[in-house]
Formats: structure tokens, sequence, C-alpha cells
């Protein structure tokens, strides 16, 4: 490693700021263009119980955080053929979506393969990675006392946790230095239209990929940022059934432009029984608006409403 740097933070990207990002994959702040969030949870013990996921309700609460919302989310097991469709599929959506799970260097993790597969691409080792798991193990070797023996065939091994597909950006793990790395689209075409379109590929464990998704979205997704510009008010319907209600979700829908309307039926509530949760979505002026048409409707249709609720 002789005349290497050693300091990994000046070697993500070799970009200094989140503008720098922003202009680096092509992201304008376009107010009329917004792109999508999806996340993909790979692994088998998510598919068979053994461990619940946690990061779909941790997405929902980073972007939120950030006026932005999670729109899909895909589970998949181990097998290499449906992590390549699943990822190929994220390609293909011009949507920024999230993996976390299988980028390590165990025979039961194939993301990084599949992800290359996806893009009909091979997988190199990316030099700021090979950099930054060695350090790492430069680390380890100090803390427990011992040489470092860059030559060893575990520490070879290791770096197979850097083998990226052609043209990778790095993530970075504050956590153990291991990295993460992002892939744009190869489409041409869907990138002239939806230049933010990348999957960013982090860690299983959430302790390292919750900080890895927050600089993610903190570096790459700020023109997008839209705090406290997403609200959600509701009310109680009771004793109504949604056909009798849809009629008014659709009016609504077609009056505003951008506001969601949804529905949320319960039948043993214990504090509202059988009921439904009517409500609008959207920016603030216009879903206040809405909500104020629904409320209306309601009234017009006679639909008894209990509590009014606002997210």
């Amino acid at each position: 490693m002789k005349n290497r740097c050693h300091d990994w933070e000046s070697l993500l990207l070799g970009v200094q700021s989140g503008a720098d990002f922003v202009k680096l994959l092509g992201m304008q702040n376009n107010s009329n263009s917004t792109p999508s969030f999806g996340l993909v949870i790979v692994g088998d013990e998510i598919m068979s119980g053994k461990r619940a996921d946690k990061h779909m309700s941790k997405v929902i609460e980073l972007l939120s955080m950030r006026g932005l919302q999670l729109d899909y989310a895909d589970y998949v097991g181990d097998d290499p053929q449906k992590i390549t469709q699943t990822l190929k599929r994220a390609f293909d959506s011009g949507d920024i979506v999230f993996s976390c799970g299988g980028i390590g260097a165990t025979p039961d993790d194939h993301t990084r393969q599949c992800a290359a597969a996806a893009l009909g691409t091979e997988l190199v080792l990316h030099p700021q990675a090979e950099i930054l798991i060695r350090q790492r193990i430069m680390d380890q070797a100090k803390e427990n006392g011992q040489a470092y023996e860059p030559d060893h065939p575990n520490h070879v091994h290791r770096l197979n946790m850097g083998m990226f597909p052609v043209g990778a950006n790095i993530i970075p793990n504050p956590y153990n230095k291991i990295p993460g790395f992002q892939c744009k689209s190869t489409n041409a075409a869907l990138l002239n239209s939806h230049p933010w379109a990348s999957v960013y590929f982090l860690p299983g464990f959430p302790v390292m990929a919750w900080p890895m998704i927050e600089w993610v979205l903190d570096e790459y997704c700020s023109p997008w940022f839209k705090k406290a510009a997403w609200v959600e008010r509701s009310v109680i319907v009771y004793g109504a059934m949604e056909a009798a209600l849809t009629p008014i979700m659709i009016k609504l829908e077609a009056l505003f432009q951008g506001v969601k309307v949804f529905s949320l039926p319960s039948v043993d509530h214990p504090e509202h029984g059988r009921h439904i949760e009517l409500g609008v979505k959207g920016h603030p002026e216009v879903a206040d608006q809405a909500y104020q048409v629904l409320l209306k409707e309601l009234h017009d249709f006679g639909a008894p409403i209990g509590p009014e609720l606002v997210r």
C-alpha cells in the first residue's frame, strides 16, 4: 500500500459537497419532476421469518423527515435469478432505489453479482473500495496487536467486498469503512428523462445501512427536499361502505391535481369499531382545500363522521 492515502473520507468520489454530487449525476432541481423512491430487501432470513425486516419503517422515517415518501418495496430471497430480475426492474424504473443486503463476500451473498448481471456488465475491484477495505484490515490488525499481512488469503478474499459493477461509485460506511456502491441505469433514453435513476446498494445490517441511506439522501437528493411540504388529513367515517364513498374520492382527485385520496377500512378497531378512515394527502395548500371539499361532500352525503386526523 505504498504511497496510498489512508484518509478514507477524502477518497469518496473525489467531490467535496452535496452540490458537487448533484452536478456529477446531472440532477437538476426541476420543480415539475420529482423522483419516486423504492426499496429492495434481500435475504432468505427475511423471507423465512428468521429475522424481521426493520429497513422499510426506517426508510419511510428518513424520507419523511426530508419531505419525501417511499413509493414501493420489494422483498426477495437469496435466489440469484430472482435478485437479478428484481434489480433489472429497479434499474429500468427511473427511480431512486435502495437495496439492502447481500453485498458481502460469503457464498450466500449474490447482490453484487446480480447487479452486474442486471446491468449487462462485469464486476471489477473498485480502487477506492480496495483502499478502504485494506484500511479496515490494517485497523483490525492493529487493534488485535497483529502484523498486517496484505497477501494473507483471508485478507485477499475480503477484497471481494469491493468488487462492484463497472462504473459504480462508492457509498461511505461510517461504521467499519467497508463501502456500499451506487450504479446508474444504463438506459440512455431513461437517463435523459430521469437523470437520477440509480440503485444504491447497502449492507443488510441496520447499524451500517441507515447512516449510509441518510448520507445518500443528504448528498444526492437534496434538490427534492420539501420539509413540512407534505400533509395528510383524514376523518373517521362511520357506517358507510367504500363503494358508496368511491365517487367522492374520484371527484376529489379530478378536482385537485397532485392530491392523493385514500380509504382505510377497519372492522374491529378498539375505539371506533367498524369505520373507514377517509382522507387526502399532498402539498399543504392544495391538500387543505381538498380536505374542506371532502368534509362538505361527506356532509351532503349524510355520512356520520368522527375525529379528524392530521399527519
